[in-house]
């Protein structure tokens, strides 16, 4: 089969899969302080959360008894992993875990108090739509809070993540994802604010995005 560097769901869904028994052990380490940044962020807001690739639920525990937590995720043997691990871990807040598309999330709009996605978004085919998708489901005044990857946009550490996007695409993520394409977005939504940006450990390749949801325009008229 030829490498390729367009994502699809099945193609993400098949590699996610094939990560699943060994996921804890080859990223658990390496996202840990990214994970609990983003937990620290949502919990700061609170009340009902939306975890997005929430994959084998490393991040669960960390969440307080006080938040009501969803997780979806494309993956059924990641998701196995994670209802093993709420089993486990008794984590009663834990409301339910679902395989979903980010890109089509089945939930209704304004249901969260919290949008969280840890690493995902540049696993999803295509990104934008999963970010209007965050925005739909979040309350006005609730955030979204990203964990990513931003590549770089020149250099060699530019043209190493251009050639490498056939191969990690294979893999379930993307390596070239620069900053523009979040601004870009957000220009175009008209309904997120950025909040943060902070880049995190290992290296700062990946960063912690804070976004609010703004009011409807119709509801700030006078």
């Amino acid at each position: 089969m030829a490498i390729t560097s367009v994502m699809d769901r099945h193609q993400v869904a098949e590699a996610y899969g094939r990560w699943a028994p060994i996921y804890d052990i080859v990223f658990g380490p390496v996202f840990r302080q990214g994970r609990r940044a983003a937990v620290r962020a949502a919990e700061a807001v609170g009340g009902r959360i939306l975890e997005v690739g929430v994959g084998t639920g490393l991040s669960l525990s960390d969440y307080g008894k006080g938040t009501s937590i969803v997780g979806i995720d494309i993956s059924e043997p990641m998701l196995d992993k994670a209802r093993q691990r709420v089993e486990t871990q008794r984590l009663a807040n834990v409301e339910a875990l679902e395989v979903m598309d980010a890109e089509h999330l089945t939930v209704p709009d304004a249901s969260f108090d919290v949008v969280v996605a840890q690493y995902v978004v540049t696993a999803i085919p295509n990104p934008e739509k999963a970010l209007d998708e965050f925005v739909r489901v979040v309350r006005p005044g609730g955030e979204i809070i990203l964990t990513t990857r931003i590549g770089a946009e020149t250099g060699l550490r530019g043209t190493l993540e251009k050639w490498l996007m056939p191969l990690t695409s294979r893999l379930g993520w993307r390596t070239e994802f620069p900053w523009a394409r979040y601004e870009r977005w957000a220009e175009g939504c008209k309904s997120v604010r950025l909040l943060e940006r902070r880049a995190l450990p290992p290296l700062g390749h990946f960063w912690l995005l804070r976004y609010v949801r703004v009011a409807d325009p119709i509801t700030e008229r006078p």
